[in-house]
């Protein structure tokens, strides 16, 4: 039934003829319309359309607008509600401007300057538009990232309770999560351990149970004798009887069940939200704003890979009808998200390569051969191929956007010192960033031991620059440049990299200082690129002219999903060991083998070998129950290993600190190194042969590859130790797989198989979109939603085909920081 219009005609007309002043009715038009939209609610039976009208009042606010803007937004607001008394035809929308949602606000006059803000699209239309949602609540949103009703429609459920089938009492048994339909018989007030509570007998024709609800007195309002309720819950057993404790409640007489009954979503909550009011939020929000969603998928592809309609897909992923349904909603928004991600890191790839030229490296054959010639190895047929990989693109007017990646020890390293001595012998800078300072220092000693073979001659200036007799008309001058270096210092490094004198600098976050300027950076490296954000990543290529970039990563991952997450960048891949490098015995211990395993250590100890044991945190927490290096360095050195030489480092010691502690122990001026997981990369000491690893259960799979790597860098056999005091189930499998397997791609994809989306790859902290449905380890999906992209990246590229402006405006939406889709 259509709405009643009659009389907010005329008080429309009423307040037309005396000018706009909000005197037609006493007390003004906004408490009117509250009124009305009561009345009017009793012949509105589509439910989407009344919450669409509510929604759209609540921010319409009569007063607040100036006179002079008045008569246009009333006419807005008589077009918005003709248009719900249309039927709907969804055949109509033939563009993307005629696709408007059924409840977007019509147009209206661009406001003066000081005037009111007139409503937003629906969908932006804040969470304080819905009843019972104050400033309050909406602050305890926010936490969620929830701010508009977009935001809702995407806040998806953790996981569903499966309350879909209903069982007789009689055959209610404890454990899992059941549903009964029945009458209540009796509801009172209980006091169980001093606790308010409300106790409820209800009943089938197979018999009777007891409900009870702790610590909730306030249902004693809600239910009544002869209410027939529908609960969900577990049930326990009480003294011999079942009881059904907390379970989720709702009348049979309610239209659509809720809370009970089917498959119900779980979210994820703040302090200060309640399961019960945010799914009821939730089915209102879908209930009333899914259905007008527009799809911006392309039907084609829709078609192609069978997959829900936008619309469908929202709602089913809430408040699904059956498993399958939830699948096939799951399957649909994984795929738009990975498919919009892949779009824009192509898109970003794209703006990369046309922005400007790039710098041709063409590279001294003579050079590079004299270079392997210096090496006490010869590189393995993955390193050959993937340094062929990256002097080709050297060569090439088009900069080179390269990740490398290999396991660790693979080589990766030499490698990238072959590029930067290709690019340097041209005549160019380049500059070498890594996570750490650490890790910049470690490389600064590696690449300068290199290098060094190579000179006639060798000069350092203290332990930040050197001098090698390399090049045939000066030398190549490298320079190591740390943030907590004395500001005079690094104030002369920056100004001799300005003018050209220094063709190497190896360093930390400092490069992409404001104050950091190359004269002509040819070559930007990134050790452990994902410790770093894009906009970092980009600030040190902005500092030279569009220079080649190649990005380094010790934690590998599947092909297909390195496409995917890393579709800007070209892909080479060292997947095979230095010949010669023996397996790391890695053992999971019991906390009753602590002692063993200290008797381990001092065993390799005392036959000339050092030992490494990792704590997670700095300091003692009562909230994290981890051992915290510096406590556990002090008990160490103390009680259990007197006798030895030990060292303690962590993030919070000064560079020089860090700097002293690690080379007495490279020197083997220390027995045992006490760490947080500051040394996950870049130590490299050959003689260090154990590693014990305090809280194993609390790091990823791939962490704890990464400080295994810290051993078996020698000739002896090595040997990594991995104690947890009560690891989680997750743990137990995580733990498990280490110990038995030597393979970082292997480990990583049982990592992607163990942990959560974004879990693995941190999306947000590397500018790329969140990801909320998808599943990185879902290989299939990942593969159509590629695909795709480049489906779409071949025959329409910038998106301007007319079956892709919907699809156009999406990507404009989720990558607004980027400019490649304006």
């Amino acid at each position: 039934m259509p709405l009643s219009t009659e009389k907010l005609r005329a008080v429309v007309a009423l307040e037309r003829t005396k000018g706009f002043e909000n005197t037609a009715v006493i007390g003004g038009l906004d408490r009117f319309l509250a009124v009305w939209v009561d009345e009017a609610a009793q012949s509105l039976t589509d439910r989407t359309k009344l919450t669409q009208l509510k929604v759209r009042l609540t921010g319409f606010n009569y007063a607040g607008i100036p006179a002079a803007d008045r008569e246009a937004s009333l006419d807005t607001l008589l077009g918005f509600i003709e248009e719900l008394n249309q039927p709907q035809n969804p055949g109509v929308a033939e563009s993307v401007e005629s696709a408007r949602l059924v409840f977007e606000t019509p147009a209206v006059p661009k406001p003066k300057a000081g005037a009111a803000i007139h409503p937003p699209a629906a969908l932006d239309i804040p969470v304080t538009a819905f009843k019972g949602v104050n400033q309050s609540t909406a602050a305890k949103f926010k936490k969620l990232g929830i701010e508009t009703v977009r935001d809702m429609l995407y806040h998806f459920p953790s996981r569903h309770l499966d309350y879909s089938r209903t069982t007789r009492i009689a055959e209610l048994s404890p454990g899992p999560e059941q549903t009964i339909v029945a009458t209540v018989w009796e509801v009172r007030l209980t006091t169980p351990g001093g606790r308010r509570s409300t106790e409820a007998i209800v009943g089938d024709d197979t018999g009777n149970i007891r409900a009870l609800w702790f610590n909730n007195p306030y249902l004693l309002r809600q239910i009544h004798a002869n209410d027939r309720l529908v609960l969900s819950g577990k049930i326990t057993v009480f003294k011999g009887t079942l009881v059904f404790e907390s379970p989720e409640w709702e009348k049979l007489e309610n239209k659509e069940l809720v809370h009970t009954g089917r498959l119900a979503p779980v979210y994820p909550l703040t302090a200060g939200l309640y399961p019960r009011m945010v799914r009821r939020l939730m089915k209102e929000t879908v209930d009333g704003f899914a259905p007008s969603l527009v799809d911006y998928l392309p039907e084609s592809i829709r078609t192609r890979r069978g997959l829900l309609s936008l619309p469908e897909a929202v709602a089913q992923a809430h408040f699904p009808d059956s498993e399958t349904a939830k699948d096939e909603a799951r399957r649909r928004l994984a795929f738009d998200e990975l498919l919009v991600l892949q779009l824009g890191v192509m898109a970003r790839k794209r703006a990369w390569r046309v922005s400007q030229p790039g710098i041709p490296i063409p590279g001294d054959q003579s050079l590079l051969e004299r270079f392997l010639s210096t090496l006490e190895f010869q590189l393995t047929g993955a390193q050959r191929r993937s340094l062929n990989e990256i002097l080709a693109d050297l060569k090439r007017k088009e900069a080179m956007s390269r990740l490398l990646q290999g396991d660790v020890g693979s080589g990766k390293t030499v490698v990238a010192t072959i590029a930067i001595l290709m690019t340097v012998a041209s005549g160019y800078q380049t500059a070498f960033m890594a996570p750490t300072e650490i890790l910049a220092d470690q490389h600064f000693k590696s690449v300068n031991g290199m290098l060094a073979r190579l000179a006639t001659a060798k000069q350092d200036n203290g332990d930040t620059v050197s001098y090698l007799g390399i090049l045939p008309d000066r030398p190549l001058t490298v320079a190591l440049l740390l943030g907590d270096a004395k500001e005079s210092g690094k104030t002369v490094i920056r100004n001799r990299i300005k003018s050209g004198e220094i063709d190497l600098v190896i360093g930390t976050h400092s490069l992409i200082q404001k104050s950091m300027k190359f004269k002509q950076l040819g070559l930007a490296v990134i050790d452990e690129q994902h410790r770093f954000g894009v906009e970092q990543r980009q600030s040190l290529r902005q500092k030279g002219t569009n220079p080649h970039l190649l990005v380094m990563t010790a934690t590998p991952i599947p092909r297909t999903l390195a496409l995917t997450l890393y579709g800007d960048l070209d892909l080479s891949v060292i997947d095979e060991l230095p010949p010669g490098r023996q397996p790391i015995r890695t053992r999971w211990l019991k906390p009753e083998q602590r002692a063993s395993a200290y008797a381990f250590i001092r065993k390799q100890v005392n036959l000339k070998q050092q030992s490494f044991i990792i704590c997670p945190l700095v300091e003692e927490s009562e909230a994290v129950q981890a051992k915290a290096a510096t406590a556990e360095y002090e008990t160490l050195k103390m009680e259990i290993f007197p006798e030895f030489r030990l060292g303690l480092i962590h993030g919070r010691m000064s560079a020089a600190e860090k700097d002293s502690v690690m080379s007495a122990f490279s020197a083997g001026r220390l027995d045992i190194l006490v760490s947080t997981p500051v040394i996950e990369v870049g130590i490299d000491v050959p003689n260090a042969t154990v590693m014990l690893i305090e809280s194993a259960d609390r790091f990823g799979l791939s962490q704890l590859h990464q400080f295994r790597g810290r051993v078996g860098r020698g000739k002896e056999q090595s040997y990594c130790m991995l104690l947890a005091e009560n690891p989680s189930d997750v743990a137990n499998a995580r733990l498990s797989v280490i110990e038995k397997n030597q393979d970082g791609f292997v480990l990583a994809e049982e990592d992607l198989k163990l942990r959560g989306p974004g879990e693995f790859f941190g999306t947000r902290q590397s500018g790329l979109p969140d990801l909320k449905m998808a599943r990185l380890s879902d290989v299939p999906i990942l593969e159509a939603a590629r695909a795709e992209a480049t489906r779409l990246f071949e025959e329409d590229p910038r998106l301007q085909q007319p079956e892709h402006l919907r699809l156009y405006e999406e990507l404009t939406r989720v990558w607004p920081q980027t400019g490649e889709w304006s």
